[in-house]
């Protein structure tokens, strides 16, 4: 297993965060020797998950949007569910958080409707990924070029569908982090 010593990763959530998409992330990147941060906007002190039907646990937020330095992180996750990504795409200082990611060409995972974040961005235009299939049109509206696929890496963005492509997609972002 490659190993993430001093990297440091954030992982940009709000209430609504599909509760695997967050968690196994979280967990597999801190196992790789990371320092991960759960950014999210406001003050909350946590943010609640949803677990496939129903509202799931809550996970502590590390730093507030507004206090996130996005030039000390080596890279950016993005969980997918429905309504989080819904929510920080209508957040200026979220998609501005993204774009610089995006910009400065760090890795910027995404996973299930995670990629609305990318579309909102304008990270999406001319490249290849994968999302949950609903989000699709989405995607090829801005200029994606969408492929049904575990996980798609194009330079430094890396797609996934589902929670079944987890594993996949924690293998991709430490390889892409461990550079």
């Amino acid at each position: 297993m490659q190993t993430l010593d001093g990297k440091t990763i954030a992982i940009l959530a709000t209430d609504g965060f599909e509760q695997s998409e967050l968690e196994k992330p979280l967990q597999a990147l801190r196992e790789a020797g990371a320092r991960v941060d759960v950014v999210s906007p406001g003050d909350a002190k946590s943010i609640k998950g949803w677990d496939q039907k129903d509202w799931g646990r809550s996970v502590d937020v590390d730093v507030s949007l507004s206090k996130a330095d996005p030039g000390r992180y080596d890279a950016l996750v993005l969980p997918g569910g429905q309504i989080n990504p819904d929510n920080l795409r209508k957040d200026a200082d979220a998609v501005a958080f993204v774009r610089n990611f995006g910009q400065s060409g760090k890795p910027v995972a995404a996973i299930c409707h995670g990629p609305w974040l990318l579309v909102e961005s304008g990270l999406a235009k001319g490249r290849k990924v994968t999302s949950w299939a609903s989000i699709k049109t989405d995607l090829v509206n801005a200029g994606a070029d969408w492929q049904d696929a575990e996980v798609i890496v194009d330079g430094n963005l890396i797609t996934s569908r589902k929670p079944d492509d987890i594993p996949a997609f924690n293998a991709a972002i430490v390889k892409a982090v461990a550079g």
